[in-house]
């Protein structure tokens, strides 16, 4: 999945990258994992006074960050959460990129016991125009959404909502908030967990916390 650009064509935030915002309390310590250009970050500190950091793979992304003021560092989700003390921050947000990652589950473990709670925003692969691409015509969808093809895809764990509750339950996770957002990114009133969600979310939001 490419990452979907921060701003739309009017250079309004994204609603989704809102709806993160909203969860996190002002005047917190952030920790943006896999933080791109900075968007939600500078944002964050703008408009909510948080105390923000960043880690970015990609070297473009960093010094797009570093060159506007941002405490942006280079390192991978996978390999270098552990680098960083327990209870270090009050929030690690995870937007759109546990699919990309080689190991979700430890990665998931790590940011609860960096940040006392976790912003998790993730796709849904049973989205129902998923499974009507797979029952019609045999293939791995490309949409709005979805825009790689398979083989270019950064995603390497497909996951469904309801894959990610039974990924938390085994963790001993609690989701304190979960937002279900269809295609245009905008939140559906259906409850976060059962069987509607994961047939018409298109992606959710989760607020995490250790029980």
């Amino acid at each position: 999945m490419t990452p979907q650009a921060p701003f739309l064509d009017d250079g309004v935030m994204r609603y989704d990258l809102r709806l993160t915002a909203d969860m996190v309390t002002p005047g917190s310590r952030v920790l943006d994992v896999g933080c791109g250009d900075g968007d939600l970050l500078a944002y964050l500190q703008r408009e909510k006074g948080v105390d923000g950091r960043g880690i970015e793979l990609s070297m473009a992304g960093v010094r797009t960050c570093v060159s506007n003021g941002l405490s942006v560092i280079q390192g991978d989700a996978d390999t270098d959460l552990k680098d960083y003390p327990t209870g270090a921050f009050d929030y690690a947000i995870l937007s759109q990129t546990l699919p990309a990652t080689h190991h979700p589950r430890e990665v998931l473990q790590q940011l609860l016991r960096i940040g006392r709670w976790a912003v998790v925003s993730i796709p849904n692969f049973g989205h129902w125009k998923v499974r009507l691409s797979l029952a019609l015509q045999g293939e791995m969808p490309v949409n709005e959404f979805l825009t790689d093809a398979w083989w270019e895809t950064a995603n390497i764990h497909y996951c469904t909502l309801r894959d990610f509750h039974h990924l938390c339950d085994l963790l001993d996770i609690r989701v304190e908030q979960g937002l279900v957002l269809n295609s245009r990114g905008r939140a559906l009133r259906v409850p976060p967990r059962g069987s509607l969600a994961n047939l018409m979310g298109q992606q959710a939001i989760f607020l995490l916390r250790r029980s």
